[in-house]
């Protein structure tokens, strides 16, 4: 870039760093949310809820199946990244 190019866009350097911004902040929700590691905790915590009979064995299946079907679309996110890397 050069000097008369960064003269001539000094004003749109706000946008710039706002949007770097908003770029990081999304980057950083979409790794926490498609991020196996706490499905994964909640699954092993509803395990443990049935057998110390906390939860009935209907509960347990309908929890089941919903953090089931979560891992499933993390696991497609996943696939599709790799893919389009």
């Amino acid at each position: 870039m050069g000097l008369i190019t960064s003269i001539l866009t000094l004003p749109l350097a706000p946008v710039r760093g706002t949007a770097w911004v908003i770029d990081q902040v999304l980057t950083a929700a979409e790794q926490e949310y498609y991020d196996p590691g706490p499905v994964r905790q909640q699954l092993a915590a509803l395990e443990r809820e049935l057998t110390e009979g906390r939860i009935s064995e209907e509960e347990y299946d309908r929890r089941e199946d919903e953090l089931l079907d979560r891992l499933d679309e993390i696991e497609r996110y996943q696939e599709e990244r790799r893919g389009s890397a």
